[in-house]
């Protein structure tokens, strides 16, 4: 029969403890924000390759909002992942189980994500690169034009007033 551990707070069954409905939880709720966030780097992705400048600062705020909620869940989950090994080895084997999908989802869309950011970055800074060239070009084009100009109609009289 299931027991309550006075010291820990942890459901004991025959010397077993039962994952907390808590921990359990938040893992969950974590994998459904990276979910969410990995179709928020897909239409983030679509943004920065159409240039839609004010839709991907939506999704960056919508996102931000997710990181928030993922933020708030580690505090619960987090001491249970920093001492993951032993925290688990005290629960039954399907619990074990579903802990450890859990968890090696969550690696997985984050690795996914991660690698969408990233590649979204470097398109980014290509973009930039490549505007900043064009920027350059337009110097050199403009200061090529006033001295092809400055040459074809000859010096420029003054302007001032030197009778006076």
């Amino acid at each position: 029969m299931a027991q309550m551990d006075q010291r820990s707070g942890h459901v004991v069954n025959n010397g077993v403890f039962l994952m907390t409905d808590t921990v359990i939880t938040a893992l969950e709720d974590q994998v459904g924000c990276y979910r969410r966030l990995a179709k928020l780097a897909e239409l983030q992705h679509v943004h920065v390759q159409q240039s839609h400048t004010e839709a991907l600062l939506d999704v960056l705020r919508s996102r931000q909002t997710v990181l928030d909620e993922i933020t708030r869940l580690e505090v619960i989950v987090g001491p249970a992942k920093r001492d993951w090994t032993n925290y688990i080895g005290r629960f039954e084997t399907d619990q074990r189980t579903k802990a450890e999908s859990l968890l090696t989802e969550t690696r997985r869309l984050l690795e996914h994500i991660t690698t969408a950011d990233r590649n979204d970055a470097l398109v980014l800074q290509q973009r930039k690169l490549s505007l900043g060239k064009q920027i350059n070009q337009t110097s050199a084009a403009t200061r090529v034009n006033r001295t092809y100009a400055a040459a074809a109609y000859g010096p420029r009289p003054s302007r001032m007033d030197v009778q006076r």
